[in-house]
């Protein structure tokens, strides 16, 4: 018998920034999806994506350096949220692997069936590689 993951309350006051960023700042092709995150200090970052046909970096991935810019190095949730009240969208595979690899203990808001509950990153992409292996023998 598989045990299945128990869900996690959902930080509401995530869902609500990031949701409130992809009204009011996505605009045109360019911003169309809006991630917020919480730092362990609490503090709250939020971030839209650059879309570009080269491959420009979505929400999350801009929000990780946002955060750094300011400080906030140890990032507890995140969420994405898409313009046009599309609501919450789950991180896309190269996210995924990023989150995981940064912030290996991050719990991630996502809405399967419109369902909003928290998982972990580990979660989302189970039997990973993670990128920090590499380093084990250096030093």
């Amino acid at each position: 018998m598989q045990n299945k993951p128990v869900d996690k309350p959902v930080d509401q006051e995530l869902v609500e920034a990031a949701a409130h960023v992809a009204r009011t700042r996505c605009r045109g092709d360019n911003h169309t999806m809006a991630a917020a995150a919480r730092a362990r200090d609490g503090r709250i970052i939020t971030a839209v994506n650059a879309y570009h046909f080269t491959g420009g970096p979505c929400a999350e991935l801009v929000l990780i350096g946002t955060a750094a810019a300011q400080g906030a190095y140890d990032l507890e949730a995140i969420v994405a949220v898409g313009d046009r009240d599309r609501g919450v969208v789950p991180p896309c595979g190269r996210c995924r692997q990023v989150l995981l690899d940064y912030f290996p203990g991050i719990e991630v808001i996502v809405a399967p069936d419109g369902r909003t509950r928290t998982v972990r990153i580990t979660d989302l992409l189970p039997e990973s590689y993670v990128w920090a292996d590499h380093q084990l023998d250096a030093g």
